[in-house]
């Protein structure tokens, strides 16, 4: 398919989206397609890795080379194949049980290679597909099928986290404010590195608590003086938790995995013969 006949048709599969009606995660697929229409990203390219939950059907609903994996593994999966074929977009899709949870462990070792991947957490605080069960990101009291009586662990703060592992694109969004989602995929996608686009995607079904009513009333974006260069004032709009501060928290560029496999492979030099490489470590 060439450039030119691209369109938001393109990134649809023939598969219906089959989230609840009124999920957030209809208000962050849509932005996605449109994100991949204005960067041009051709289909045939492009891989989305996703683990268990809600999130881990986007696959089925893009036209595109889609893999479906187990819980918790969708980012040492998607750093495999970018590491197998550089030239391939891979996008990684989780929830914030699959992504902060089982999987959270991952998190910090792809931010340290700075793996070229854009991974998109949904995050509902609940575990929707398995009917309501406190995830990583439930807030204090809340209420679920494994704490009826209320949550009592403190949920994560996953944009410190992030800055914390030193992840070198770090933004947030809400399903409710597409416009806004959408330029936050654009400038994850053209970013050389580890992107994560934390996605704010309430469940309507399972978790009364995180809702789109309550979500709109913390809203804000962050202002114009935030510096997205400055690791420090990132900090500190991440920790103030009065106010669902959303934009590109921080961004910055360094050589990506292969780009340090590149320069490996150049400094590790040729040899004709097993012979002559064994006769360099003597």
């Amino acid at each position: 398919m060439s450039v030119e006949q691209l369109t938001i048709a393109s990134y649809k599969s023939s598969l219906k989206p089959i989230w609840c009606a009124g999920c957030g995660d209809y208000g962050a697929i849509n932005p996605f397609y449109q994100a991949l229409l204005a960067c041009q990203i051709q289909p045939k390219d492009t891989v989305i890795v996703s683990g268990i939950g809600c999130s881990g059907r986007f696959p089925y609903f893009c036209d595109t080379y889609g893999f479906h994996g187990v819980h918790g593994r969708a980012l040492p999966t998607a750093s495999g194949m970018k590491t197998a074929n550089p030239r391939l977009n891979i996008f990684a899709v989780g929830g914030d049980g699959d992504g902060l949870g089982i999987g959270g462990g991952h998190i910090p070792h792809v931010a340290r290679k700075n793996v070229d991947i854009v991974y998109l957490l949904l995050d509902n605080s609940i575990y929707g597909l398995t009917k309501g069960q406190s995830s990583p990101t439930s807030p204090l009291p809340m209420l679920s099928k494994t704490a009826p009586y209320g949550f009592l662990e403190e949920p994560l703060n996953p944009l410190a986290m992030y800055l914390g592992y030193n992840v070198s694109f770090i933004a947030r969004g809400f399903s409710g404010k597409p416009k806004q989602l959408k330029e936050l995929f654009i400038q994850a996608i053209r970013h050389r590195g580890f992107a994560i686009v934390h996605v704010m995607s309430p469940c309507v079904t399972m978790n009364q608590h995180v809702t789109f009513e309550s979500l709109k009333q913390l809203y804000a974006e962050l202002p114009e003086d935030h510096d997205p260069a400055s690791r420090g004032m990132a900090f500190e709009r991440a920790l103030d938790t009065s106010r669902l501060w959303t934009g590109l928290f921080y961004k910055e560029e360094r050589p990506t995995l292969h780009d340090r496999l590149v320069d490996l492979n150049e400094r590790a030099g040729r040899y004709e013969n097993f012979k002559e490489l064994l006769a360099r470590f003597k």
